[in-house]
């Protein structure tokens, strides 16, 4: 929005550097993460009084978790949401349709959370929300059109093509396919997000690790000169999307203020859907799909931790972890909380520099 401001400027005033994504960026990282400040406890003390008993908390989880995580409210997701649109809308130019695609992705996979945690709240039951089969739906349709819509601003030589990270002249065509590709990649991460959502502070920072990568990648790829350096297709527009990633940072440290050991509030699908979606729409919208396979290889994991405790039980009625997803079992190992979290940081900031080196190992 205030983009609009450089119309007044001769090139030598402060109004210039409203011209620099750079200085944009810095503007939405910081505008985001004092909002987060401003309007976390208040947010907190709403949702306390709203939620006499909090989240619901599983009863098949960790034993501890009943004691410890009870009564903690949810849907702190807002706050970042918040933080997130007011930044973007603020600092980005509002003519780029990516900014438009990325943002829609995340808000509306946020009000697909927001029922979901309200219903759950409602029933005082972490299975009375949203089915399964309601939601995959609802994030499908909604990852179908985005992906289209991304494909239609693509240059003619990108739309639905994908991308291989490494071997720099491989396109693969995927016709009308690619929207349903485009989609299966945000709900992937969406789902994959909420399932890491387990333990304090455990989603947050590596969500945040990956939108830096992404948003490195969106200003490389966004720039003529840089993807001619570094051998990549240029995607013209997508450079604005480091705004975005600079405004979920910032509203993800003002979040982390109050979610951080002992947590004060939790996301609550309401953030981890949105904001893993937000990761799977900028992929899509940056042609780094798989990249972001990497990136956030954390979430793939956690994600498939999931799927294989459940095929295997089906199939021999024995599990290949003590709990899944996987940080709970190493919760039933006997790794304390804080132990856990920040080595899966670690774990995940190793394999955000790995994924970033693709732009370079051509």
């Amino acid at each position: 929005m205030l983009y609009w401001l450089t119309e007044f400027s001769d090139g030598g005033d402060v109004f210039n550097l409203f011209r620099y994504i750079t200085f944009r960026a810095g503007a939405a990282f910081f505008t985001a993460l004092i909002f987060g400040f401003l309007f976390g406890k208040p947010l907190i003390n709403l949702l306390k009084s709203r939620q006499k008993n909090g989240q619901p908390i599983r009863e098949d989880g960790p034993e501890g978790h009943l004691e410890t995580k009870a009564g903690t409210p949810t849907m702190g997701g807002v706050l970042i949401l918040g933080a997130l649109s007011v930044a973007t809308l603020l600092w980005a130019r509002l003519d780029n349709p990516f900014v438009w695609i990325v943002l829609g992705v995340t808000l509306t996979y946020g009000l697909i959370g927001f029922a979901d945690d309200y219903r759950k709240i409602a029933a005082g039951s972490n299975y009375g929300g949203l089915s399964g089969r309601t939601r995959l739906i609802l994030e499908a349709l909604i990852g179908i059109a985005a992906a289209a819509a991304a494909s239609m601003v693509h240059p003619d030589d990108l739309t639905f093509r994908l991308a291989l990270p490494v071997f720099k002249d491989t396109l693969i065509n995927l016709s009308w396919f690619f929207p349903v590709f485009g989609a299966f990649v945000m709900v992937s991460f969406a789902n994959a997000v909420n399932l890491t959502d387990g333990l304090d502070g455990l989603a947050i920072m590596p969500v945040m690790i990956a939108a830096a990568t992404m948003g490195i990648i969106a200003y490389a790829v966004g720039r003529v000169d840089f993807t001619e350096y570094l051998d990549v297709h240029y995607v013209p527009g997508t450079g604005e999307l480091l705004i975005f990633a600079a405004a979920l940072i910032g509203g993800g440290l003002g979040f982390l203020w109050y979610n951080a050991p002992p947590a004060a509030v939790f996301m609550g699908d309401t953030g981890s859907l949105a904001l893993g979606g937000a990761l799977g729409s900028i992929a899509v919208a940056l042609k780094h799909e798989i990249v972001l396979a990497v990136v956030g290889g954390l979430f793939v994991v956690e994600a498939a931790s999931v799927v294989i405790q459940v095929l295997y039980f089906k199939r021999t009625g024995k599990r290949v972890f003590l709990m899944a997803p996987i940080h709970h079992h190493f919760e039933k190992r006997g790794w304390a909380e804080p132990q856990i979290v920040i080595r899966f940081w670690i774990i995940a900031l190793v394999l955000a520099l790995i994924g970033l080196a693709t732009l370079k190992v051509r």
